[in-house]
Formats: structure tokens, C-alpha cells, sequence
């Protein structure tokens, strides 16, 4: 059993996650927290394996409670959880001992597998930010991307692997998702974009140069 914290200062965020964990299969949630104060606080008083932290949050955010948790608790594993995917927040979270680092574009079986590998000892990083922490590291400070008609990084990406003709089973495959959560992402993103179908989908992503 996988015992997790969730520290988040949006109600309904914590509310979201801990319904989807508590669907998974050897996750019980164990806690939320509100600010980097309060999740620290909880985490040394029931010890849970994962904390799935924020960043910004009130009174203190989640660089320095993880940096607090590692220090007090460093049996404590701590995912990032975060919509925020620049460079200085990936750095700053990693060198502050998270394991993890996943944007809040992250589907619950890739939440799910982000859990186990950390409790194997592994890192775990976002696809969507690996090109952000390689920048980082090679001192070239990177750019956040800007989509089209707000699309974000993940549903940029699955438009780019369907114009790279990939069903949705094969991007799901590539993404380490289920089908359920890229057929969410087509439904979003068709509907941002004003696409009635995969054709229209297709000829806007080579239009805006998101073509496989």
C-alpha cells in the first residue's frame, strides 16, 4: 500500500486527487495539506511514503517545505504536482530533493506510475519538462512554449503525434496514458482548435507547425 500525502491550496484540487487516488489500486491517501506549513506538519506526523507537492502555496511553498521534508523526513518522497513547467521551477524542486516532477496535465495512471517508481528509488520526470531541466543544465535558459489558441504543452503534444499519424491507442502508448485520458485531450484541444474531426485536427497542426 502506497500511503499519500496531498499538499495543494486549491480545495478542489485536493479534492480531485484524492478521489482519483483513492481509486487506485494500493494508494491510500492519508492526508491534504493547504500550504508547504501544514504539509510538513502532517507529513512528520503520519509519515506517509508520497508527497504529492504543489509549489505555489500561502505561508510556504513547496520548494521550501520539500526542502524541509528532506531534512526532517528524508524518508518522505516528494512528487511534484504542478502547473508550472519553466526551467528555475523544475531546478528549484529538484536540487530541493523532490523525485518527481509531473505537470497537472498528468493523467492517474501516469500519477499511479510516478508513485511506484519513486518508492523503487527511481526519478521521475515530465516528458513535457525534460527539455526544460536539459536547457537549464546546459546554462541555455529555456523558453516556455506558447501554443495556439491555449493549448497546452500535453495537448500540443498528442495533436503533434496524431498528425504523425498515431491512433489514439498508439499515443496513449507513447505517453504512458490510458486511451481514456488522450481521447480527453483530443476532445479538449478539437475544441480549442474548432476542429470537427482528426482531418481538420491534422491540417491545423502543420498550419501552426505542430506537424509529426
Amino acid at each position: 500500500m502506497i500511503r499519500v500525502l496531498i499538499a495543494d491550496d486549491q480545495r478542489v484540487i485536493r479534492e480531485g486527487l484524492g478521489m482519483v487516488l483513492g481509486l487506485m489500486a494500493g494508494v491510500e491517501v492519508v492526508g491534504a495539506a493547504a500550504d508547504g506549513t501544514e504539509a510538513v506538519t502532517l507529513a512528520l506526523a503520519v509519515r506517509p511514503d508520497v508527497v504529492l507537492m504543489d509549489l505555489r502555496m500561502p505561508r510556504c511553498d513547496g520548494v521550501e517545505a520539500t526542502r524541509r521534508l528532506r531534512a526532517e523526513a528524508p524518508e518522505v518522497k516528494v512528487v511534484v504536482l504542478t502547473t508550472y513547467s519553466d526551467d528555475r521551477s523544475v531546478l528549484d524542486a529538484l536540487r530541493a530533493g523532490a523525485r518527481g516532477y509531473l505537470t497537472k496535465d498528468a493523467g492517474g495512471e501516469q500519477i499511479h506510475e510516478a508513485l511506484r517508481q519513486v518508492l523503487d528509488d527511481h526519478a521521475v520526470i515530465d516528458p513535457a519538462v525534460q527539455r526544460h531541466l536539459i536547457d537549464a543544465i546546459a546554462g541555455e535558459p529555456a523558453q516556455r512554449p506558447e501554443f495556439p489558441d491555449g493549448l497546452t504543452p500535453r495537448e500540443a503534444e498528442v495533436l503533434s503525434l496524431m498528425a504523425g499519424g498515431l491512433s489514439n491507442g498508439e499515443i496513449a502508448g507513447r505517453l504512458t496514458v490510458s486511451e481514456a485520458t488522450v481521447k480527453s485531450h483530443v476532445n479538449h484541444l478539437f475544441a480549442k482548435i474548432g476542429a470537427r474531426d482528426r482531418a481538420q485536427a491534422v491540417a491545423y497542426a502543420y498550419r501552426h507547425g505542430l506537424g509529426g
